[in-house]
């Protein structure tokens, strides 16, 4: 019978966590964000370069080693949270989510609006109470000054690593009109990465539903573990860079942040103020790289423009002869089996002409030409798996 009790209790828990709306709310928007880009894609190119559930596919699998990893720095050097704050962060992620405005969805901006959040209903709700707990009887110049600018620190550090290593992998090109009339590639990465967290929260939270869910006790208090499925949110438009020399910057740049709201909300240990000064600082290095960014992608000039010669590659089909000749977003096609080319129709009748062993002259990126060939097969992609600037 106990072993029975056991068993139930663990599934309820592991229900508990699976009813979540945030992790509803992800799946959701990353099955949303695969039928928008396809979409995209196809009314530019009319194909689409990666299926449709590739967002969903991607949600956990990119990110599950950095929640490993955030759960045990947060739950195994005992970074204690407060519940309410913990609901609160859920509720602001939940709804910053379901906008699918995703330069918002850093979590440090959840992090922060939550805390402040609970000082201003502190201030002007005192008499609001939910299951004992009351914003007004949390000391926000005590732990809680250190534990949260830790913990957004933490999370800006994850984020900027996930966008520095997979943001630009994923990036979906689409055609816009330029100032003289033609057609350019731009490219958009629009992510999101799932990470179950488990974070610490004083009292017994989930122990009195689930007797056997997993707490400790220290002294006269008791702690439970909560698991949290917490979001992070990307997008950036990338036209005077290519995206992968962009989304590596980015990234650097969020994880510089992280380190130093890390330190500065470390600081608050002896000086409790320094706590909001590492999550103000958090909010406006996050929203400024994010407005940096914007501005100089917007006043760059575009690297996949049309070219008098030739026919420049806005993206490439995985698996298909293009992507094995090594050739990239950016990178203008000028001849092919020795045919000059300078738009999609010539590009394609000269493949024609020996579609068998294809030969390429391809300017780089960096100005320089080179020589390529391949062998195509009966069963890859008759136009080299190549989407073009047209």
């Amino acid at each position: 019978m106990l072993g029975e009790n056991l068993l139930f209790d663990v599934l309820q828990a592991v229900l508990l966590f699976f009813l979540n709306p945030l992790l509803a709310a992800a799946l959701i928007a990353s099955v949303f964000l695969g039928y928008v880009r396809v979409k995209r894609e196809r009314r530019s190119f009319k194909v689409r370069l990666l299926p449709g559930l590739t967002e969903c596919k991607r949600l956990l699998a990119e990110s599950w080693l950095h929640a490993l990893v955030l759960s045990v720095l947060i739950s195994g050097i005992g970074i204690v949270v407060d519940a309410g704050w913990l609901v609160l962060f859920s509720v602001i992620s939940v709804v910053t989510l379901l906008t699918f405005f995703y330069q918002v969805t850093s979590p440090i901006y959840a992090v922060a609006a939550a805390f402040f959040a609970i000082y201003f209903m502190g201030r002007y709700a005192e008499a609001f109470t939910y299951h004992g707990w009351t914003a007004s009887s949390l000391d926000l110049f005590g732990s809680l000054a250190v534990t949260i600018p830790v913990i957004g620190g933490l999370l800006l550090v994850a984020e900027g690593l996930l966008i520095g290593k997979y943001a630009a992998r994923s990036t979906s090109p689409f055609l816009v009109h330029t100032n003289r009339g033609l057609r350019a590639a731009v490219f958009k990465a629009k992510r999101l990465w799932l990470l179950p967290i488990l974070f610490v929260v004083p009292g017994e939270m989930i122990s009195s539903y689930v007797p056997y869910w997993p707490q400790f006790t220290l002294g006269t208090q008791a702690f439970s573990f909560v698991p949290i499925p917490l979001v992070i949110g990307f997008s950036q438009i990338a036209r005077a860079t290519y995206p992968d020399a962009l989304m590596p910057k980015i990234g650097r740049a969020v994880v510089v942040t992280g380190v130093g709201v890390l330190i500065v909300g470390l600081a608050a240990m002896w000086l409790p103020v320094l706590g909001w000064t590492a999550l103000l600082f958090g909010v406006i290095s996050r929203a400024t790289i994010t407005i940096i960014v914007a501005i100089r992608e917007r006043s760059g000039p575009l690297v996949a423009a049309p070219r008098t010669t030739g026919v420049v590659i806005a993206g490439v089909l995985p698996n298909s002869p293009g992507e094995k000749m090594g050739l990239l977003p950016g990178e203008c096609i000028r001849s092919v089996n020795g045919q000059d080319v300078s738009n999609e129709k010539e590009l394609y009748d000269a493949i024609q002409i020996n579609a068998a062993h294809c030969r390429l002259q391809v300017l780089g990126r960096d100005g320089e030409a080179r020589l390529l060939q391949q062998v195509i097969y009966r069963h890859d992609h008759h136009r080299l798996g190549l989407l073009v600037v047209r």
